[in-house]
């Protein structure tokens, strides 16, 4: 889109951007794209939501093993750092995974309080670090703790998920990947761990300044906020921002019932999420140890 509008050329109308830090900087302030929200669903989607506008929000959640375990094992975040779960949290490479930069990024930002608060909820003390946040000596702690990287969701929920696993895995993946539980996986949703049990990730929605059929183009935007448009990504977890849509009852994690418990992204400071991926992409490769 970019190259397109640079070229005067516009072919593509609409688009769904999953990297919300890229798609504002790299689009939306560069005029190349604008937000859109339908004016008989402002009502039904947070303000957060609406600028620039959030289309879908995909969950990244904690998950443990259901054979090994009738429970999550992890009740806080700050257990993931702790020698008993040495080599045994299993997670994408943040190094790769520009998701969990920006999820880095907005704990420090919007979180950092609520990090430094369960660190002392687990240890009884308050924390003490020469970072400058909460969320940077956690990453600090977490990167050096043997974190096993893959390169795919699909190689994090096997290590975790995987039934007569001989060795017990927890850790990050998306909520489409419990869909795998109807072949033999066993994936667990570890809610009521804190500060909160994971992240939704923004997608935003998008009309090509120039766009030759710009009302199709905000047609197709208000048709995925509807009940029909979000059903394909509805089964894998993906929460729509009209908030009048629900999640199938038969979605695989159970993530409608705890989205409560899910750390909210802030559009607000993606420009500062966008500046830091580097930094953390450092912290985390300095300090990572196998």
């Amino acid at each position: 889109m970019s190259r397109e509008a640079q070229a005067k050329n516009v072919r593509t109308d609409v688009a769904i951007i999953e990297d919300a830090p890229a798609g504002t900087v790299q689009l939306l302030n560069k005029g190349y794209v604008q937000s859109w929200v339908p004016d008989d669903l402002k009502g039904s989607i947070a303000a957060r939501n609406q600028n620039p506008l959030t289309v879908v929000l995909a969950p990244n959640v904690f998950a443990y093993n259901t054979e090994r375990h009738a429970t999550c094992p992890i009740t806080n975040l700050w257990q993931l750092t702790e020698p008993k779960w040495r080599g045994r949290v299993a997670m994408q490479d943040p190094t790769g995974k520009p998701a969990y930069t920006d999820w880095f990024s907005q704990m420090e930002t919007h979180y950092d309080q609520q990090i430094r608060d369960a660190y002392q909820q687990e240890f009884g003390k308050p924390l003490q670090t020469d970072e400058k946040s909460a969320t940077a000596a956690f990453v600090k702690a977490l990167a050096g703790n043997g974190v096993l990287l893959t390169h795919s969701d699909n190689d994090a929920a096997s290590a975790i998920g995987a039934p007569d696993s001989k060795t017990d895995f927890v850790g990050l993946v998306s909520t489409a990947k419990f869909r795998d539980n109807k072949q033999g996986m066993k994936l667990g949703l570890c809610n009521g761990m804190k500060p909160f049990i994971g992240w939704n990730y923004p997608s935003l929605g998008v009309v090509a300044t120039g766009s030759k059929s710009p009302n199709s183009a905000k047609l197709f935007i208000h048709y995925l906020l509807s009940a029909d448009g979000i059903a394909p990504q509805g089964v894998d977890g993906k929460m729509s921002t009209n908030q009048q849509v629900k999640l199938p009852a038969d979605e695989a994690s159970g993530i409608e019932k705890y989205h409560g418990e899910l750390m909210v992204y802030l559009t607000t400071t993606v420009q500062e999420d966008w500046d830091r991926r580097q930094d953390w992409q450092d912290l985390w490769s300095l300090n990572y140890k196998k």
